[in-house]
């Protein structure tokens, strides 16, 4: 059974679906026909239904200045052992701060995987919950992020200003 909750945020309506107490996939509302087909290709026909209650508490805590409050969220996004270190190398970037591919790859092991690690970066089914948008390019620029660049930069602020205020 998965469990799908939809919630306004300041940047656009954002759909969590669950699997139990696991974040499977999440994303703003141009994401979700990619991540409900994604749901479908890793369930096949699943049942889902709307949440009766808030699991997504983290994450709209998050995106209300606890930045912190994304690291606790269990997540099972599927994917290839490869997919799934990266996505986990991910989570230990701390919030507020940025690496980019390269770096990335070198932290995995493999200096040459930068572009496989940028593949699996934008595979990641759960963007917000598993911070891919704090990858950037090696010049500094903030590249692709599937929710939009825009989103991207005010993600990054916010962690940057919510960060400051818990120093």
């Amino acid at each position: 059974m998965i469990t799908i909750e939809k919630f306004e945020t300041k940047v656009g309506t954002l759909t969590v679906a669950w699997k139990g107490e696991r974040v499977c996939v999440a994303g703003f509302d141009e994401q979700w026909p990619a991540l409900e087909r994604a749901l479908a290709r890793r369930f096949g026909a699943y049942d889902a239904r709307e949440a009766k209650t808030s699991k997504s508490a983290n994450i709209r805590a998050y995106l209300d200045g606890d930045i912190a409050a994304i690291d606790d969220v269990a997540v099972d996004l599927g994917g290839t052992p490869f997919q799934r270190a990266v996505w986990d190398a991910l989570r230990h970037i701390p919030a507020g701060e940025t690496t980019t591919y390269g770096e990335l790859a070198r932290a995995l092991g493999n200096a040459r995987a930068v572009r496989a690690v940028g593949r699996a970066n934008a595979m990641n089914p759960a963007s917000v919950v598993v911070p891919c948008h704090r990858v950037i390019g090696k010049s500094g620029a903030l590249t692709g992020y599937a929710g939009g660049v825009a989103r991207k930069r005010w993600l990054l602020d916010h962690e940057r200003s919510s960060s400051s205020l818990h120093c």
